[in-house]
């Protein structure tokens, strides 16, 4: 036999092995884990992960929250960081801006004279920066807790009444596609058909918490981040605050 035939018939004997190699290959990408490498979450029912992401909000102790609300009572665009004891942040409202600070029970309100000067047209002013609405600006106006406002306001500033009426999903759930938001993995889950009641983006890296929201109706669309990630909360200096008693002022 030369060294020809014996080179031929080694070539036609690893023919074979080559192909079976690349099937067994083909077949292992195709049948590879999509959640491997993540924490699990995306292979649980939709309720499940749903539950988890509500587990992991309610024992965050921090959490940035920012996006648009859409309410009967108008269209606010939020962005505040919040924890269990406070929060610091800003709520526009068409084309008014304005600070709000907690601590504690203690709410403060920062705003600039043109919110003033709205807020006394609201309440049968001119309209106009008065004198007090322009010693106002910038200031923290310490909102008292009979103030008619301080709930309403309160309530931009609660992270557990907050994140529990924004994140809740209505109807049968189901689990969506794979997606991301920013640079993190997330499965989704929707509810109603087709996400019509809403839909909720859940993290597969690490802690599954909620990253994204998307509320009903088209009522808005919040994004979360920076959970457990700590931040300052402290009452503002005195030379920065104006303290009007039981209601705040109307300039």
């Amino acid at each position: 036999m030369t060294t020809r035939s014996l080179s031929v018939r080694a070539r036609r004997a690893a023919l074979p092995v080559a192909l079976c190699a690349g099937l067994a290959t083909a077949v292992t990408a195709c049948s590879s884990d999509p959640d491997e490498g993540t924490n699990g979450v995306g292979r649980l029912s939709a309720p499940e992960i749903e539950g988890k992401a509500r587990t992991a909000a309610d024992g965050a102790d921090a959490v940035h929250l920012s996006g648009t609300l859409v309410s009967k009572s108008g269209s606010y665009k939020i962005d505040m960081r919040l924890k269990k004891n406070g929060a610091t942040g800003t709520v526009t409202s068409k084309n008014t801006t304005f600070g709000l600070l907690r601590v504690g029970d203690e709410l403060y309100l920062k705003a600039d004279a043109a919110f003033w000067a709205h807020r006394d047209d609201k309440h049968g002013g001119s309209g106009s920066a008065s004198a007090a609405g322009r010693q106002l600006d910038d200031k923290y106006v310490k909102v008292p807790s009979g103030d008619p406002s301080y709930q309403e306001l309160r309530g931009f500033t609660d992270k557990g009444a907050l994140l529990k009426g924004m994140l809740g999903l209505q109807g049968e759930l189901s689990k969506g596609d794979r997606s991301k938001v920013g640079e993190v993995g997330t499965i989704r889950v929707k509810a109603g058909k087709d996400g019509e009641n809403g839909t909720l983006d859940v993290s597969l890296q690490g802690t599954p918490y909620p990253l994204r929201f998307e509320r009903a109706g088209g009522a808005g669309v919040l994004e979360l981040g920076d959970w457990n990630q700590d931040f300052p909360l402290a009452a503002p200096a005195k030379d920065a605050t104006v303290d009007y008693g039981s209601r705040l002022p109307k300039t």
